[in-house]
């Protein structure tokens, strides 16, 4: 489909942009065709899902253990991720897993991606906030006392979820959020889907003869700097036709 949106077909009509979640083999057909002559542009890459949770002490360990489970639960390739500052509720929490994963009908995907997770102890939660924004995650969740006041020390994540009572199922769902977010440290450089996506700006500019008088000057000195004279001379003529010369 992703082909078939990008070149066109007889039913389907090329387009511009490529939005849209996926596993690897989705994000994989959108790379390619994006990067294909006059191919199409894509949204971010999308790739396996992960989250990210950082947790105190006050925890609920079988919340924390049930979000890292539902992300595991996607694929065998899913990143989950805790980190805390209190020994006590990462124990609690590798407890849960161990007795909620027996319950899940998923359980054999679940494990293999659990083979590749980490619960981190952190001296801080501030500590805990740096590893965070270097991991840039899909999905942030703040398990803490005071989530939003810790909320401006997030930097890079494609979306948040505050407090003990806000899942990262409920944005799969139904909380209103769009779901389309950056994976694999994406979030570093790209924002979930929005409204914005699909917009584009176009810039315009108009120029009287008295603003390419006190301009061109500039433009001049960096076109001869870079020995670019047709751009020098078309700011020259301008100058010269506007000061009368």
């Amino acid at each position: 489909m992703a082909r078939a949106m990008a070149i066109g077909t007889a039913s389907v009509p090329r387009c511009d942009k490529l939005f849209g979640p996926g596993n690897t083999w989705v994000t994989a057909a959108k790379q390619a065709v994006s990067s294909a002559e006059d191919g199409p542009a894509i949204d971010m890459p999308a790739g396996p899902s992960e989250v990210l949770v950082i947790a105190d002490a006050g925890a609920n360990p079988a919340f924390v253990a049930a979000d890292l489970l539902s992300q595991a639960e996607h694929g065998p390739d899913s990143q989950v991720l805790l980190l805390s500052d209190s020994a006590g509720l990462l124990d609690a929490v590798a407890v849960e897993i161990a007795r909620q994963l027996a319950l899940l009908p998923r359980a054999q995907i679940a494990e293999k991606s659990l083979a590749h997770a980490r619960l981190i102890a952190v001296p801080s939660l501030a500590e805990a906030f740096i590893i965070s924004n270097r991991y840039a995650p899909e999905h942030l969740i703040l398990a803490l006392r005071e989530p939003r006041a810790w909320l401006d020390r997030v930097l890079s994540a494609g979306s948040v979820f505050l407090g003990d009572y806000a899942p990262e199922a409920l944005g799969d769902y139904c909380s209103g959020t769009n779901h389309v977010l950056p994976t694999g440290g994406a979030a570093r450089a790209y924002s979930g889907v929005s409204v914005a996506s699909f917009q584009k700006s176009i810039s315009v500019q108009s120029v009287s003869a008295q603003g390419i008088a006190a301009i061109g000057p500039c433009a001049l000195r960096i076109a001869e700097a870079e020995g670019l004279q047709a751009h020098a001379q078309a700011v020259r003529l301008r100058v010269e036709a506007g000061s009368g010369r």
